[in-house]
């Protein structure tokens, strides 16, 4: 015969005047999560600047320390998208505008893909990633788009 307990805990009640509304600050603790997190991710605001990335996020785009990256647009002067093909050129900004972390801040949907990336820097190796991104909204409104990403 199956046996069951339950038991009462207090009420979480919540500090006076904080929000209680779904999305408060929603932002703000995305960028604490991805700021702390082992994985490799990314967060960007609605202009593309990198809000907060991971330490292991710059590692694996090899992009140098996280500090060295926040505030500065995604993709000027600090990662490189190139195409699959042998030559690895740069993409098109029409190629540019489908990568998963601005698809999401544009359509606002998940949005998955896979990037041949490299850092600005000389001899900076290619890596092939798989992102994974989905739109963060503030107040209803994208804000942003959460990315993350894993080795191929």
């Amino acid at each position: 015969m199956a046996h069951v307990e339950l038991s009462l805990s207090e009420v979480f009640v919540p500090a006076a005047g904080a929000s209680t509304e779904p999305g408060s600050d929603n932002f703000g603790r995305w960028s604490a999560t991805v700021s702390d997190a082992d994985e490799p991710c990314l967060l960007i605001d609605a202009d593309t600047n990198v809000v907060a990335i991971s330490a292991a996020g710059c590692d694996l785009l090899c992009l140098g320390e996280p500090d060295a990256v926040i505030g500065l647009p995604l993709l000027d002067g600090g990662l490189r998208l190139l195409d699959f093909t042998a030559n690895r050129a740069e993409l098109t900004e029409q190629e540019i505008d489908k990568i998963p972390p601005l698809l999401a801040l544009s359509s606002g949907r998940l949005a998955r893909g896979l990037l041949r990336v490299q850092a600005a820097t000389e001899g900076a190796p290619v890596a092939t990633v798989d992102a994974v991104s989905t739109p963060v909204a503030t107040d209803g409104v994208v804000a942003g788009s959460l990315t993350f990403f894993s080795a191929v």
